[in-house]
């Protein structure tokens, strides 16, 4: 039998970085709306990958 293949990051450091941008930038957008948690949320979990 052969070994399964390792899973390579399908994003890099940076890649998190811009992300984590792109939401913040549309966390203001959205800052009184009620999704808003689930952004804030999604925020933050970027911030510790990064």
């Amino acid at each position: 039998m052969t070994e399964p293949q390792r899973s390579r990051a399908v994003f890099s450091t940076e890649d998190f970085r811009l992300i984590r941008d792109a939401v913040a930038t549309h966390l203001e957008k959205v800052k009184d709306a009620p999704e808003s948690v689930k952004y804030a949320n999604l925020y933050h979990r970027l911030g510790r990958v990064a």
